[in-house]
């Protein structure tokens, strides 16, 4: 059984067109994988924030207290 130019050249435009589908399920898994991470850190990120003003307001605070007494 042997295959004609023709079939030959078909099989490998499909097996080409079945490779760039299945990369592309792979990118569309990663750039999920990498929104779910973007979401991590922006959560944390706001968490920090929140942080740091409740720190800057404590130390603000303080300062002034602190010239107040002087």
């Amino acid at each position: 059984m042997a295959l004609g130019l023709a079939e030959l050249t078909l099989l490998v435009i499909v097996g080409t067109l079945a490779a760039i589908v299945y990369s592309l399920r792979i990118l569309v898994l990663l750039e999920r994988r990498i929104a779910g991470m973007e979401m991590n850190i922006q959560l944390v990120t706001k968490k920090i924030l929140k942080e740091e003003l409740k720190i800057e307001q404590k130390v603000t605070r303080t300062t002034k207290k602190a010239k107040k007494k002087r």
